[in-house]
């Protein structure tokens, strides 16, 4: 039996913000980002949250019917991004003490092919009790799909070897140096992938 997927809307906020939480609560980036688990527990679910609000509304997630995996895309056009202050306004709303969300913006700008049109997979999550089901392979074979229909690109960063082991098998490759985090943080691993003919 295939997985069952559909686009979430903002009523399926609230369980795709604990997926999401779950998922990414001990990922290295997560972890680098807000270090300290009293205070990672507390802020992690808002800063999920708000990652999630940006998508709702200008782009597309991606989820199973059961609530197990969601997947985070925007279509992203070719041109140099607008300079604007979400990264600034995020942290003041989240977190005002913690530059690190703004250096993690900054830093995944910087690496992102602006250049290009392309799918942007911002996060993918999968409850860690459903891990290495193809639930992932699942949610991202549609938009994929579209991709080589539209001879468009994809493009995503991993934050992790697991992760980028997944994205390695869907036909992503490295593109350019890793993104170091500062003060001996993780490396991320941005990606790309050409569109199949």
């Amino acid at each position: 039996m295939g997985v069952q997927i559909r686009q979430a809307t903002a009523a399926d906020r609230g369980t795709v913000v604990r997926l999401m939480d779950e998922a990414f609560h001990d990922d290295p980036v997560s972890s680098w980002i807000l270090p300290g688990a009293a205070h990672k527990r507390r802020v992690h679910p808002l800063l999920m949250g708000a990652f999630l609000d940006v998508v709702l509304e200008h782009g597309r997630v991606e989820m199973t019917e059961d609530g197990s995996a969601a997947a985070l895309w925007l279509d992203t056009p070719a041109g140099q991004p607008e300079p604007h202050d979400g990264p600034a306004r995020l942290r003041a709303a989240i977190d005002p003490d913690n530059e690190r969300i703004e250096q993690v913006a900054t830093l995944t700008s910087a690496a992102h092919p602006h250049h290009r049109a392309h799918a942007y997979l911002w996060m993918i999550a999968v409850a860690p009790g459903r891990q290495g089901e193809g639930l992932g392979t699942a949610l991202m074979a549609p938009v994929l799909e579209r991709c080589d229909r539209e001879d468009t690109g994809a493009y995503l960063e991993a934050s992790s070897g697991r992760s980028r082991e997944l994205y390695w098998r869907l036909g992503f490759t490295g593109l350019g140096e890793p993104i170091r985090l500062p003060g001996g943080g993780p490396l991320m691993y941005p990606m790309w992938r050409d569109p199949r003919g």
